[in-house]
Formats: structure tokens, C-alpha cells, sequence
């Protein structure tokens, strides 16, 4: 994706954009990923097993670096694809044993209810209202702001390497696509729900702890029996090493590709650029255990992560539309987006962590993001118009945003109309949303609603899997 930056924009600027993203993803957002990962593994080890917190994370760490470092993408692939099985299965069946010490289903929303004072307000999937835990201006950025404005690794707006490492492994566009509608799908409905079952019963089991976090960590060691408890930590394990290979691969692509072999070295053979993407791996590997090592919480981590990225989302998504969007544009959000996020929080005190902070951080970042990038690409010029022609003519971009460049070289989109793709989206989001809350709507009681969602969820999502499975729907037709 960074690589990318050359063939949407050129000379200069665009060299600069590609050397600079890739600098910022493979270091600063990649080392904060990987350290909340280690922090919440050695977390995980430190309870578990009794032993020094880095200890079990460094025997983890020596066998991501080993197959990673020989197998590349390909490593990362098959064993995500068996991590994934074996985590979830851990996650299920730890939630069971959680939910059934505090009574079943009945007992813990009965329990959870009681603790919200009467009002089932930590049960509603929508908690609009004015919620300690959840102020109705968060509840606002989460569903209208940050999904488009913020750009985080797995949700990027616009595009961006991590999906598209999974995307370019698959055998062609239909395969791509059903494979990242599976993504969201498990990502976003099936993984979250085994983790806030056991979250709402250890804040019964574990009431007042000092770090929350680690009520999770306590239900493994005092619920499980000991052959489950095994398994729940080799799941564990499994998460980990997926994620780990996952940021090791990502990192070092960035550290590679993007600016070693473009910039320093440009004439080297293959074995020497794999001997370099080794080297870098196990940079990033003990860079990303520093980190981890200074972290506080992974709460604080994912949302410093989300106010960092915020504002520069739009760029992404407006370079695929408009024209006129220029490599200073890209360089310019992610500069502002970093800098302003930063003196929010350093200077003027908010604090991400809490959650009224950082909807204001959240908003803030975002709007002075947006008046800064807008402003930068207004003084500067557009990109050269036979760049402008060659992007064109390689992708055929969808909207009216292109209609100067297609009318100059005399070609039309070769892709679907943008309302068809509109339409897609919608009905993809609502076979996310339907599934999410349905599931939750079962859990908690709400069985009419739950199966309506469900219903519909099921319904949509076979239309919409029809469609996709149609490789005439996927396939352009170029006219001139």
C-alpha cells in the first residue's frame, strides 16, 4: 500500500510520501501495536504460570521469529488460519464456564442490572444517554465519526497493507472479496462476543480491581480445570503468535520494499533482500518488546492509537475519488493528525483514557486534521497531468471526481457505477450490524429482537453473497 503512493502520485512528493508513510507505519504505529500485544500476553503468562512476566513472552517471540523469518506471508497465512481456530475455541469456552459461575445467562444480567442500579444500561446495545462509563458524545464518535475520519490498522479508510496482504494472497478479485466480507464477519461478530461475556462476568467475580484487564486473566486461572486452562493458554499463545507474525511481516515489508531497497539499496540480488527482511524482523521483534515493556495499558494503547489516526481517513478515501487530492495532502493529515493529537493530550492534559476526553480529542484531531490537509492541498498544485492520465488508466477510478481526467484521455470507468458499490457497502453493514446485535440480543434476553436481526442478517448476507459470488458482478467492462 505504501508502494502505492508512487503510482498515485509523482516526482518528488510522491518519493517523499512513500518513504515517510512507510517510516511511520513500520516504526511508531507498528511497535505500539506489537506492544500492547506483548503487554497483554505477558499479562496473561505472568498470572497463569507464575512465572517473569517477559520470560514466557520471549519462548513465544523465538518461535514467531523462527517461522516468519523462513516462510514469510505464506507462514503468516497457514498458521493464522490455524491460530484463529484454536483462540476462538479457547475464547467460547472459557465464556461458558465464566457465564455459568455467576448463574447462567439469567443470573448475570440479573447481577449486571442490579449493578446498573435497577437500569439495564450496561446491557443496552445502543447506550445513548449520559452513562458514566459511556457519555452519549462517545456512544456519537464511535458510530459517526470514527469509522470514516480515523485510520487504524484492520479498519483503514481507503485502503491500506494490512488487509491487503490477505487480499493479495488470494488466487483472484473474487476470492479477495469473499475472503475480507469473511473477515469482517469474524472480526467484527464472531470474535467479540466470547470476550464481553467474560468481561461482564469478572466484573462481578473480581468487583474493584485495580486493573481491570486483568479480570479476564483471573476467570482463565480460577474457573478453568487444569486440561482446559492448558488449552485456554496455548490459545492464548496462538493469538499471540498470529498477531505477532502478522506486525512482524507488515513492519519489516515497510522497512524493505519501501525504503531500503528504494532508497539506500537499490541493485541487490533476492538473498540479499531476504537476508535484510530478516535482520529487520528481529529489529522490529525487540523494538516492539521495549515498548511493551513501557506501556500502561492496552486500553490507553488501542485509543492512542485511534486519536493519532484521526482526521486522515478522508484523504484515503477522497484519493480514490478526487483528482485532485496530491501526495502533500496524504503527508500533510499525517503530520497534523500526530502533532495535534499529541499536544491534546501532552499539553492541554485530555486524557484518552477516560471516555468524555477522548471523544473531545477524537473530534478536535479531526477537525483541525481536516482544515490543515484541505488548506495544504488548495496552495499546493495538482499532481502532473500524464500521472494523473497513467493512474487513470491503470485503475479507472469510479465518480465525477475523475470526469476531467477521463474526458482528457477519452476513457470511461471500467468498474461498477459508485451507487452499486454504495449499495453494497450499505448491505454489508447491515449484515455486520444485524449479526452483532442479534447475537447480543439472544444473550442478554431480548429473544424476539435478537431473532429478527438475526432473520434479517441471514437474508441480506445471502443476497449480498450471491451477488459477490457472480464473477460477472466483479468483472470490468472497458469501453472507450
Amino acid at each position: 500500500d505504501v508502494e502505492f503512493s508512487e503510482v498515485r502520485y509523482g516526482g518528488a512528493p510522491a518519493a517523499f510520501l512513500r518513504a515517510f508513510r512507510a517510516t511511520y507505519l513500520a516504526l511508531p504505529i507498528n511497535l505500539i501495536i506489537m506492544g500492547w500485544v506483548m503487554h497483554a500476553m505477558a499479562k496473561v503468562m505472568g498470572v497463569v504460570l507464575g512465572t517473569g512476566m517477559w520470560t514466557s513472552i520471549a519462548i513465544c517471540l523465538v518461535v514467531v521469529l523462527i517461522y516468519v523469518t523462513l516462510s514469510g506471508l505464506w507462514g503468516v497465512v497457514v498458521t493464522d488460519f490455524l491460530q484463529f481456530g484454536l483462540a476462538m475455541l479457547g475464547a467460547v469456552l472459557l465464556a461458558i464456564f465464566a457465564v455459568r459461575e455467576v448463574g447462567g445467562l439469567s443470573g448475570l444480567i440479573g447481577s449486571i442490572t442490579e449493578l446498573g442500579g435497577g437500569e439495564p444500561t450496561m446491557l443496552k446495545m445502543l447506550p445513548f444517554g449520559e452513562a458514566a462509563w459511556m457519555p452519549l458524545t462517545t456512544i456519537l464518535v464511535y458510530l459517526g465519526v470514527q469509522w470514516w475520519a480515523s485510520w487504524y490498522p484492520g479498519a483503514e479508510p481507503g485502503g491500506g497493507g494490512y488487509i491487503a496482504q490477505r487480499i493479495l494472497s488470494t488466487k483472484d478479485e473474487r476470492h479477495s472479496v469473499l475472503a475480507t466480507l469473511w473477515f469482517t464477519i469474524a472480526h467484527y461478530v464472531l470474535r467479540p462476543w466470547p470476550w464481553i461475556m467474560v468481561a461482564l462476568a469478572s466484573v462481578l467475580l473480581y468487583p474493584g480491581l485495580e486493573d481491570a484487564e486483568i479480570g479476564y486473566v483471573y476467570a482463565m486461572r480460577d474457573l478453568l480445570p487444569a486440561g482446559l486452562l492448558g488449552m485456554m493458554v496455548a490459545s492464548f499463545a496462538a493469538a499471540f503468535m498470529s498477531t505477532i507474525s502478522t506486525q512482524l511481516n507488515w513492519g519489516s515489508s515497510y522497512l524493505v520494499n519501501d525504503i531500503y531497497r528504494r532508497f539506500l539499496r537499490r541493485d541487490g540480488s533476492e538473498t540479499h533482500y531476504v537476508l535484510a527482511s530478516r535482520l529487520a524482523t528481529v529489529l522490529l521483534a525487540g523494538l516492539g518488546a521495549l515498548t511493551a515493556a513501557t506501556m500502561g495499558s492496552v486500553e490507553g494503547a488501542w485509543k492512542f492509537l485511534l486519536a493519532i489516526g484521526a482526521g486522515t481517513g478522508p484523504v484515503y478515501l477522497l484519493r480514490w475519488y478526487w483528482w485532485r487530492i496530491n501526495a502533500w495532502s496524504e503527508v500533510s493529515a499525517m503530520a497534523a493528525a500526530l502533532i495535534v493529537s499529541l499536544i491534546l493530550q501532552w499539553i492541554f492534559g485530555l486524557d484518552v483514557n477516560a471516555p468524555s476526553d477522548f471523544a473531545l480529542v477524537m473530534l478536535l484531531t479531526v477537525v483541525l486534521t481536516s482544515v490543515v490537509w484541505l488548506t495544504v492541498t488548495c496552495m499546493t498544485g495538482p499532481e502532473d497531468e500524464s500521472v494523473l492520465d497513467r493512474f487513470y488508466e491503470k485503475v479507472r477510478p469510479t465518480g465525477r471526481g475523475w470526469r476531467r481526467v477521463s474526458e482528457r484521455v477519452g476513457l470511461v470507468s471500467s468498474d461498477r457505477p459508485l451507487s452499486v458499490s454504495f449499495y453494497y457497502w450499505i448491505l454489508g453493514c447491515v449484515v455486520v450490524f444485524t449479526s452483532l446485535f442479534g447475537i447480543g440480543h439472544l444473550l442478554v434476553g431480548s429473544t424476539a429482537a435478537g431473532i429478527i436481526m438475526l432473520v434479517c442478517s441471514v437474508g441480506v448476507g445471502w443476497f449480498l453473497w450471491s451477488r459477490l459470488s457472480n464473477p460477472e458482478s466483479l468483472s470490468p467492462s472497458h469501453h472507450s
